[in-house]
């Protein structure tokens, strides 16, 4: 009776155990899912840019030099969406969206230019 009592105590475990780690590994997923709407804003904008910026390097607008710099820009900025969705569950606040469509207006100012 002992010896059951033991085993159904460590199969709860584990299943206690495994059941920890599989919603530890689903937050670390969901922390990258794009599909939240502030995010989803964020990263349209971002490759939208990058398509302004590919088609403006195509007509001679800008250099490669500027291109460059540019998509190095936004590519500082998908960092800090990613580092902010990272603090926030898979989530930017709205506060933070407002900084990082800041920051994608300046950019996107230049490769007007």
């Amino acid at each position: 009776m002992k010896t059951l009592a033991r085993i159904t105590l460590s199969l709860a475990a584990v299943a206690t155990i495994g059941g920890m780690l599989t919603s530890n590994a689903f937050a670390a997923d969901s922390q990258w899912q794009k599909n939240h709407p502030r995010r989803e804003q964020v990263n349209n904008r971002l490759k939208n840019q990058n398509k302004r910026i590919t088609n403006e390097v195509k007509e001679g607008e800008i250099s490669k030099a500027q291109a460059k710099q540019l998509r190095s820009n936004d590519k500082g900025i998908r960092t800090e969406e990613r580092a902010m969705a990272a603090q926030n569950g898979g989530h930017i606040t709205k506060q933070e969206q407002k900084t990082l469509n800041q920051q994608l207006n300046q950019n996107s100012a230049a490769i007007g230019k």
